[in-house]
């Protein structure tokens, strides 16, 4: 059943309900008032007549035999006009009647009572006059009149309501009735499709997931096929070098001198590399990167680093500088992936810093939220990167036409680990450049 039934059958159900309960209730409080309102007090004369038949009971027996010749006082009922009355036996037979009143409206418009002797009631007394019935023909006809008022009111009523309520249940899922067609349209594999947004209610808000999470999938599915044929690429070329070279033994038919098999393993080399760089990212990717964490001090950790890339920088004249402005720089992370991390940014501000350039190291803390870090920039001052590639710059196999080339590049997939690396402890990883003017990676790690 759809929401939308479910929504009008809930409603209607209340509707109708609500107004059943309404009716009932105000004929039960009308006919109280019209019983107060239209009361008649006749129980003087009632209660004479009670004990009149009830003495006549006892006196004879407990038997109603010749009852219908019991002399009845002229007095009673005097100053009323039309003074009627019907005695009735428990099993409603007539057993005795007065007054020039049509049975049937004794009984139906006079007032009853009970005729007991010992709190056993051996009769059943009508009694009637001229104002008796004519105030329960008013009771009787107020009473019905309200009641055919209500049930007409109470249909218009329910009526109205549930036309009412197959409009707003209408109305309420009709932006669920747009989210459908899209999402059977998604589960096909039409990654990207949009739906329009046109409420700004808890509707509006699940259409706007949609069209983001579409949007995302449409991106994920994207780079899915960008990493697949990125992969092919990157492994055709060394698979083709290594092929040709084992084609050109083959054919030569001459022994092989050792030297001639450098390129084969230099080519080895960057696949095996290639498929180990593949593997972390994956395992970071999906949380099960193995972290061996203890404290490490960030200091010393970075300046061994850096006495590792001196050579290269020297190579090119560039000088590398670090500044500390903090005394704990110890924290608590895997000092393995962390070299990984900051050993790429180091290389990769070497390899993009022309000759005579400064590569800066800076580590200080600072509050991030609710809590401090650790804040460790690695600045250099090569050519920078323009600003529309540097929202994709973490992705995998990434490059910049300038400064990401394949021929000074590596795999392009160092800095898509580093980050995952980072995320894994619990940091963040940001880049800043300017074209011309050199590039900041900031990385944020938590004490």
């Amino acid at each position: 059943m759809s929401i939308r039934r479910k929504l009008f059958l809930s409603m209607a159900a209340f509707i109708v309900g609500m107004g059943i309960i309404f009716a009932l209730l105000t004929q039960f409080v009308v006919k109280g008032i019209l019983d107060v309102m239209l009361n008649v007090d006749r129980s003087k004369e009632i209660e004479e007549l009670s004990s009149l038949f009830a003495d006549y009971y006892e006196k004879h027996h407990h038997s109603w035999n010749d009852v219908k010749h019991i002399p009845i006082d002229t007095d009673i009922g005097k100053g009323y006009e039309e003074v009627s009355f019907v005695l009735l036996s428990p099993d409603r037979k007539r057993l005795y009647s007065a007054g020039d009143t049509r049975y049937e409206w004794v009984k139906g418009l006079g007032i009853p009572s009970k005729v007991q002797v010992n709190g056993e009631t051996i009769a059943f007394l009508y009694y009637y006059d001229r104002e008796v019935g004519n105030m329960s023909k008013l009771r009787m006809g107020i009473t019905s009149s309200i009641t055919t008022l209500l049930l007409i009111s109470a249909a218009v009523f329910v009526l109205l309501s549930l036309l009412i309520a197959f409009w707003l249940s209408k109305r309420l899922t009709a932006p669920l009735r747009l989210l459908i067609p899209a999402i059977n349209r998604l589960g096909k594999g039409e990654f990207g499709v949009q739906v329009p947004v046109v409420t700004n209610d808890e509707y509006g808000k699940v259409a706007q997931t949609f069209n983001e999470m579409s949007k995302q999938l449409q991106r994920a599915e994207e780079a899915r096929k960008h990493l697949v044929a990125d992969v092919a690429h990157e492994l055709r070329t060394p698979l083709t070098i290594i092929r040709g070279k084992l084609d050109w033994i083959q054919q030569s038919g001459h022994s092989i001198e050792p030297k001639s098999l450098l390129p084969l393993q230099d080519e080895l080399i960057r696949l095996t590399r290639l498929v180990d760089d593949l593997h972390q990212l994956s395992l970071a990717e999906a949380g099960k990167l193995p972290l061996e964490r203890k404290p490490t001090d960030m200091y010393a950790l970075l300046q061994r680093m850096i006495e590792r890339a001196t050579p290269s920088a020297e190579e090119k004249n560039i000088h590398i500088h670090m500044t500390c402005s903090t005394s704990k720089t110890t924290i608590f992370v895997d000092p393995h992936r962390i070299t990984q991390v900051f050993l790429n940014l180091l290389v990769n501000a070497i390899r993009y810093t022309p000759e005579g350039g400064v590569v800066k190291v800076t580590i200080d803390e600072i509050q991030n939220g609710e809590s401090r870090v650790l804040r460790i920039a690695v600045a250099d001052t090569g050519i920078g990167i323009a600003p529309e590639h540097l929202p994709l710059l973490f992705n995998r196999f990434y490059r910049t036409d300038e400064a990401r080339t394949r021929n000074r590049g590596g795999t392009g997939l160092g800095l898509a680990i580093a980050k995952e690396f980072v995320l894994a402890h619990d940091g963040t990883i940001d880049v800043e450049s300017t074209p011309g003017q050199g590039t900041t990676f900031i990385v944020k790690l938590p004490y």
